[in-house]
């Protein structure tokens, strides 16, 4: 069933976000991301200490397909 729409502002819509006004069926969005961290990265938080020794962080990654998004279905 059809609706009035009155005015609509849009600021900002992210990459893996969907705006939509409308009829719809089905609304799907997918998205993929590979992310490369060393030890101690995502640490969150009060008077934390961290200590590390020796790190590496390798991101050599010769294939070139790693998250498919095939026909974002």
């Amino acid at each position: 069933m059809p609706a009035v729409v009155g005015a609509v502002k849009v600021n900002s819509v992210s990459g893996s976000g969907i705006f939509h006004i409308g009829d719809v069926l089905n609304i799907n969005a997918n998205s993929t991301l590979k992310t490369f961290a060393g030890a101690g990265s995502f640490n969150t938080g009060d008077n934390l200490w961290v200590q590390n020794g020796y790190s590496v962080t390798t991101t050599n990654d010769s294939d070139l397909i790693d998250n498919v998004n095939f026909a974002n279905i």
